[in-house]
């Protein structure tokens, strides 16, 4: 459903920015490849004529490792929606791009640009048929780290993109990501003028967030691990409450550090992931930047004051317990058909857990060879080979060779976290490791690794809050990988530095039942516990376009409160504000109840909008918690809504059934974009 609106106002830097850039800079004229229409358009184009210049010209000076783009190919395609696919890359560079244009009676004069630092420079078939159906056409970049590349495909973008559509028209760009991405996108909206004129920053980082909080899940699997499900379902609607109840001494300090560093309660309904059990790369992928920094931390953990390898606490005892270091020969070497070692089987393994454990090989006579990239299956005494390993590891792999099997690294890494308290101010969830007078409890590292790693990642500078653009935050309650608190950091960031512009410049919306995976396949085990949030983030364009182009001031951000890590948001929609509906599904007189089978058991619910957030497009309901939503009449244009429905179960089990309400702005209940969800749970024990 198109928006009706006009190619909207001249180019002009925001009244409220304070950062300017001084000279203009076009990028160079394109070397066309293949011949087509557009490729004849933009070949005899030129640089920007002068006319067009004030419009679509760039006060931010493009890298000059870009400053020449190549068009590659021009196609016509219907699939996902008719548009005009051009690709091309940066000459000398192995930086590409895309830009996907729909036709010219539904374009309205703007761009959507998606950034993350590993994309490839395809948009989703999602992504293009969104920009389309909101007027916009589509920018990808395989841009890499910083948002340079991604600049310098903006402009030339526009430089397209006029010649395509024929106009000299400004231009409206919006830039957008999450995760990686919204370091990307913090950066550019801080560091450049004139490239993009809003843009929307999701499951946002703050810049202590790597190696951080990878390393605060890392505490969480090895301490907690055997817990894991007790404690998720204490936390889950209808449980105890108190996740501490069935936990030992040293779990219990674990609990409480990595809820108060920020991982929420509620996100242990998935503690597979919150501890990385279903990728375990998150546990390690980032260690080797502490290695490399920080070389001799894995001594001083395992033999310095201050530190849990020597602590004298049940927490300090539970690492040293789980400490291996041993040596073991190589009894078996499987081979490929170019005799490559493919695996190889140990005398012996240890019998305790060797998650992220180093592998280290040496030659028989005890010469280090160098680190073994694999995998360790302790029960089978077998190591899988990966592949990336060098030539002279590779060679050394021999029957009567030696493997070092060493998890002191990772488990030092565990609590790594502790001993780097960040010298930038604002970040609370580290009081826990201040003493009374102010100062660190625990021995502090000479290297602050965060920052150097997410100064990297966004391109420079960032995180000042110094904006120049338009922005809106999308953030999620229940993430466990860009802790909901940053993005509370960031807002106060942008405050200080707004001031009494901020309600003209920003807007921050919690979401619920929603985490950090964006591309997570919508399963129907998933849709019971999880919104589909990258559809928040599709409103969060249009509100961020209609706001710069028209002066539509988006609804109000959301009312919250952060304590000891936690974001907590109020009950009601006219308190909460933001844009998702609140849904209230009670059981009984509460989230749980027992019955036995047969029993008729009546549900309650109510569903509120907050104000400006649109219509309510769909109510479903799914009494078993499957994912088998049926739809609930409950009478159209209506923002309050209360429900009533009874169900009786012919099984015993505990069910965790389900209200899923969806608000659209437009009262559009069958577009697929822009759909607002939100979802009450209850439990009920039938015996």
């Amino acid at each position: 459903m198109l928006r009706p609106d006009s190619f909207g106002v001249p180019n002009r830097a925001p009244a409220w920015s304070r950062r300017h850039f001084v000279r203009n800079t076009a990028v160079g004229s394109a070397a066309v490849v293949g011949a087509s229409a557009l490729g004849t358009q933009v070949a005899s184009a030129g640089a920007p004529a002068a006319s067009s210049a004030s419009s679509n010209a760039t006060a931010y000076e493009i890298d000059p490792a870009y400053a020449n783009p190549v068009i590659d190919t021009t196609d016509d395609l219907t699939s996902p929606v008719p548009h005009r696919r051009v690709t091309g890359h940066f000459e000398g560079t192995d930086k590409k791009f895309t830009f996907c244009f729909p036709p010219k009676r539904q374009w309205r004069g703007r761009f959507f640009h998606k950034v993350y630092p590993s994309i490839s420079e395809t948009p989703s078939d999602t992504a293009v048929a969104f920009g389309a159906d909101s007027g916009a056409y589509t920018v990808q970049c395989a841009g890499g780290g910083g948002f340079a590349a991604d600049a310098a495909a903006a402009v030339f973008s526009r430089k397209v993109a006029a010649a395509y559509y024929g106009t000299t028209r400004r231009i409206h760009g919006y830039i957008y990501g999450g995760s990686g991405g919204s370091y990307q996108t913090m950066g550019a909206l801080e560091n450049t003028t004139g490239v993009w004129d809003g843009g929307v920053p999701f499951i946002v980082g703050a810049p202590t967030a790597i190696p951080n909080n990878f390393h605060v899940r890392m505490m969480a699997y090895y301490v907690l691990r055997a817990k894991a499900d007790h404690i998720a379902d204490a936390l889950r609607p209808g449980g105890s409450g108190d996740p501490y109840a069935a936990l030992d001494a040293a779990e219990r300090v674990a609990l409480e550090e990595v809820t108060r560093m920020g991982v929420p309660a509620r996100a242990w309904d998935d503690s597979g992931h919150v501890m990385g059990l279903d990728n375990r790369v998150i546990l390690t992928n980032f260690n080797y930047m502490a290695k490399m920094f920080d070389p001799t931390y894995a001594d001083d953990f395992w033999s310095a004051p201050g530190y849990l390898g020597t602590e004298k606490s049940a927490l300090g005892e539970r690492f040293r317990e789980g400490l291996v270091d041993d040596t073991v020969a190589i009894t078996k070497v499987v081979l490929d058909s170019d005799k490559a070692p493919t695996s190889l089987t140990l005398a012996a393994a240890p019998s305790k857990d060797v998650t992220g454990a180093d592998l280290t090989l040496y030659a028989a006579d005890g010469t280090k060879i160098g680190a073994l990239q694999g995998s360790l299956d302790a029960d089978t005494r077998t190591v899988t080979v990966a592949s990336g390993n060098y030539g002279t590891v590779l060679a050394g792999i021999a029957e009567g060779a030696r493997l070092r099997i060493d998890n002191r690294w990772f488990l030092a890494l565990c609590s790594y976290y502790r001993h780097q308290i960040p010298s930038r101010a604002g970040f609370h969830v580290w009081d826990q490791f201040l003493n009374a007078d102010g100062k660190p409890r625990y021995p502090q590292r000479s290297v602050e690794i965060a920052p150097l790693i997410s100064k990297g990642a966004a391109g420079g500078g960032g995180w000042t809050g110094l904006l120049n653009a338009k922005t809106i935050v999308v953030a999620n309650l229940m993430d466990s990988d860009a802790f909901p608190w940053h993005a509370d950091w960031y807002d106060q960031q942008v405050r200080t530095q707004l001031g009494d512009a901020y309600d003209d410049a920003f807007r921050l919306w919690y979401n619920d039942y929603a985490d950090h995976q964006e591309d997570a396949p919508m399963t129907p085990a998933r849709q019971t516990h999880f919104i589909d949030f990258p559809l928040i983030v599709q409103q969060a364009l249009r509100d961020v376009s209609a706001w710069v182009e028209h002066g539509n001031k988006p609804p109000r951000s959301t009312n919250y409160t952060v304590s000891d890590g936690q974001v907590s948001v109020p009950a009601r929609a006219s308190v909460r504000h933001g844009v998702q509906p609140v849904v209230h599904l009670s059981v009984g007189d509460g989230d749980r109840v027992e019955v036995g089978t047969g029993q008729r058991v009546v549900f309650r619910a109510t569903v509120q909008v907050p104000r400006g957030a649109g219509e309510l497009v769909s109510v479903e309901w799914d009494a078993r918690g499957t994912g088998a939503f049926v739809p609930v009449p409950f009478g159209a244009g209506r923002d309050d809504v209360e429900l009533h429905r009874t169900h009786a179960y012919s099984e015993p089990g505990t069910y965790f059934a389900v209200l899923r309400a969806t608000v659209q702005r437009e009262g559009d209940a069958k577009t697929p974009f822009a759909r607002v969800q939100n979802l009450g749970r209850v439990r009920v024990v039938v015996h």
